[in-house]
């Protein structure tokens, strides 16, 4: 599912556009401004994906590490999950201390 960054709203993976306020989920999802909040961060090295225990082969074969230029797309293209894709992104820090 696809969630809203404006408003809140889910919507179904293959929807690109909230039909609540409009946004683009591409660039204003959750999940999208996740990804840029990591890649801004000085001291986030990489980005991992993270998935459910239960998820789909195409989930499970984006999960891990990966460099802020071959980070996979969100939700995972071809998932066939039951309640669509519930991949997140997290941040790999190195670096520790303030």
């Amino acid at each position: 599912m696809r969630q809203c960054a404006n408003c809140l709203t889910e919507t179904e993976d293959h929807i690109v556009e909230c039909p609540n306020c409009g946004a683009d989920l591409k660039t204003d999802s959750v999940r999208a401004r996740a990804l840029q909040q990591i890649m801004s961060s000085p001291r986030a090295t990489m980005v991992r994906v993270v998935s459910w225990h239960d998820c789909c082969p195409a989930c499970r074969a984006v999960e891990g590490a990966h460099p802020f230029d071959n980070v996979p797309e969100l939700p995972v293209p071809g998932c066939s999950g039951e309640h669509g894709c519930r991949c997140q992104y997290e941040p790999v820090i190195i670096e520790v201390g303030p």
